[in-house]
């Protein structure tokens, strides 16, 4: 193996580990309340994979997978509960506010994958990272496509 490309990856990988963000684990590492949701809410799904993070002070386990042929993400505390679903919808689905409310806030800029994020059983938001200029940022608005008081 090259061994600039062990230093680059170095390079890349490090920062991340070392600000606590985002790790992969395997299902064994789940914890058991953990386990047993992430068997309830993947019924009928492939999963594709988990990590977790440190949130607040925090650790939140997220699983990975594809749900009727669509991406959903499932964040869920060391306790079992689900803390946030993020469901990939697509842009065509949605209501005329929620497309016409997306694209004000891209502006010139390309959505990406649309992802409706439910918290506590209630749809709160839609989201999207969006391209313009090589450089990618999230968007979001409210069910109604309205501009959100605050980030979900």
């Amino acid at each position: 193996m090259n061994h600039r490309v062990v230093v680059c990856a170095l390079l890349l990988f490090a920062p991340a580990a070392l600000n606590g963000q985002e790790k992969k684990i395997t299902r064994k590492d789940l914890p058991a309340a953990v386990e047993k949701t992430v068997r309830e809410q993947s019924a009928g799904a492939t999963i594709k994979g988990f990590s977790t993070e440190v949130e607040n002070g925090k650790k939140i386990y997220e699983v990975e997978m594809t749900l009727n042929g669509h991406g959903r993400d499932v964040s869920i505390d060391r306790e079992g509960h689900v803390l946030e679903i993020e469901d990939e919808v697509p842009f065509a689905s949605l209501p005329a506010e929620v497309q016409a409310g997306l694209k004000t806030a891209a502006g010139p800029a390309t959505l990406g994958r649309i992802e409706a994020l439910t918290k506590g059983g209630k749809l709160v938001a839609y989201e999207s990272v969006v391209t313009s200029g090589g450089k990618r940022h999230e968007i979001q608005v409210g069910p109604d496509g309205k501009k959100l008081a605050h980030p979900e």
